[in-house]
């Protein structure tokens, strides 16, 4: 079944709407919900990797690098936390208003991602840490549908 756009219709979010708030329901096909949960945990991982530059590259860049190892474990590791972050958040947004999905997704993902790649932790903190980033999502969740289901 295709969907067409409905302007008029009030379940559907108008971007260009200045007064539309952030906190709002996000439907849509699961594309597009696809789409949202890859760009955000690659915006995460990116932003990770970006900082964390100055950690990983020769001494001449910065600081001698703080632990010696592969780099690529640990962005395929928060890549695949920044999955399932950004999958925990979307979907709730898709029944219920969450308040700030997408940056809360990218922080706990470039944190993690950050954090991983200056320090090099064993597989057990590693774990640890991509659980920590889940039951921080999960709580944002928690705390979205029962807000919601208050009002």
């Amino acid at each position: 079944m295709i969907e067409l756009f409905d302007p008029s219709s009030p379940d559907e979010i108008d971007p260009s709407d200045p007064d539309e708030h952030e906190e709002a329901v996000r439907p849509g096909p699961l594309w597009r919900h696809a789409l949202w949960v890859a760009g955000i945990t690659v915006l995460g991982v990116g932003l990770g990797w970006a900082t964390a530059l100055f950690r990983i590259g020769p001494e001449e860049y910065g600081l001698p690098s703080a632990a010696l190892g592969a780099v690529w474990p640990y962005l395929v590791a928060w890549t695949a936390t920044g999955l399932a972050v950004a999958a925990a958040l979307r979907a709730a947004a898709a029944r219920v208003p969450v308040y700030a999905a997408g940056r809360i997704a990218v922080v706990l993902t470039a944190l993690g991602t950050r954090l991983s790649l200056g320090w090099r932790p064993e597989a057990p903190v590693l774990g640890a840490m991509a659980a920590a980033a889940l039951t921080a999502a999960a709580i944002w969740c928690a705390l979205a549908l029962r807000t919601t289901s208050r009002t």
